[in-house]
């Protein structure tokens, strides 16, 4: 049996496939985290609303140690988190599926270890390659096997937020390697790696970066090119919690703090 974490992102708030679930509230050292779970396909599932009910957590409110300590509490090994993404790569539009496989991280106010007091001490986690390997080749093989537009690498841009960002910070991130901007991908991806955990990103694209679109940026047009997605994306989590055949590529993850003698709730 995998256990299996699915982390929605905008738009992913309460999907069918998770009809029937049940309602849990996971006390942590960083507060509450309200989660789904059930089973399927043989394995155990949760789900977990990123920005909460409703979309009421900014991304740079986001509680990401809530939530990941609350996963790593139940038991979770795999985490599938999804994102709304703007493009900055001409050949990445909107509708396209982007498995990312590296991070620039922008973000400045937002506390990203934990490993940050006298009670933890220090921990040097290597981040070289940002996502599971493993479970980016999953979701990779379950893509292939459906007609949805996608790329099979991408550098993921996390910004501050809540605001969008300027032209001229699109043109420097474009500069810089960047495919995809997003506001949410950091910590979450390095606090799941301190934590022992796997972790892979599929990020939806909603919209052209600023100063490549055309119009304005706005949030409805982001939640409106994400209610196209949303079937595709509810096919692709159902086809990765059901393949359990297996893996091809392995990973080092549940071992990435041995050296620090392991992560310990």
């Amino acid at each position: 049996m995998r256990n299996i974490a699915i982390i929605g992102g905008t738009g992913i708030y309460s999907p069918h496939t998770f009809t029937g679930f049940t309602e849990k509230i996971v006390e942590t050292p960083y507060g509450k985290a309200k989660v789904l779970c059930g089973e399927m396909a043989g394995n155990a599932v949760t789900f977990i609303t990123r920005h909460g009910v409703g979309h009421t957590a900014a991304p740079h409110k986001v509680n990401y140690r809530a939530n990941i300590w609350a996963l790593k509490s139940l038991g979770v090994e795999e985490i599938f988190a999804t994102t709304a993404v703007g493009s900055l790569n001409p050949e990445m539009t909107a509708g396209h599926f982007v498995v990312c496989d590296q991070i620039l991280d922008f973000t400045k106010s937002r506390i990203n270890t934990f490993y940050d007091s006298t009670e933890r001490g220090v921990a040097h986690v290597d981040f070289t390659f940002p996502y599971c390997p493993r479970l980016r080749e999953k979701v990779i093989t379950c893509l292939t096997k459906t007609d949805i537009p996608f790329h099979k690498t991408g550098t993921y841009v996390t910004a501050e937020g809540p605001r969008f960002e300027t032209a001229a910070e699109i043109k420097m991130f474009r500069m810089l390697g960047g495919d995809v901007v997003g506001m949410t991908n950091m910590p979450e991806a390095i606090l799941a790696r301190e934590a022992e955990m796997c972790y892979t990103n599929c990020s939806i694209v909603t919209n052209m970066g600023a100063g490549i679109s055309p119009t304005p940026l706005s949030h409805s047009e982001v939640v409106e090119e994400m209610g196209k997605s949303i079937k595709n994306m509810e096919k692709l989590i159902f086809a990765f919690i059901n393949a359990n055949n297996t893996d091809i590529v392995m990973c080092n993850c549940a071992e990435a703090l041995k050296e620090f003698g392991g992560f310990k709730l």
